[in-house]
């Protein structure tokens, strides 16, 4: 079973990994540090939660890409 995030959290982090596809990494504080760049967010526990999804999704990305080589 996996974590439930707010579907708001999912889409945001989706349209940045679509817009910046290169940019970020498996490594949660750099893709915390460039969210925070991009967008403004209120709450730091939002960016976190946004840095969070967006790692999980770079990582699955990568292990797909692994899968297929």
């Amino acid at each position: 079973m996996g974590k439930v995030r707010p579907e708001k959290v999912k889409k945001i982090s989706r349209e940045l990994v679509a817009q910046y596809p290169d940019k970020f990494t498996t490594n949660f504080e750099d893709n915390k540090k460039l969210v925070k760049s991009l967008i403004e967010t209120s709450s730091p526990k939002i960016t976190n939660r946004i840095a969070g999804y967006i790692t999980r999704l770079v990582a699955a990305k990568q292990e797909e890409e692994n899968e297929i080589t």
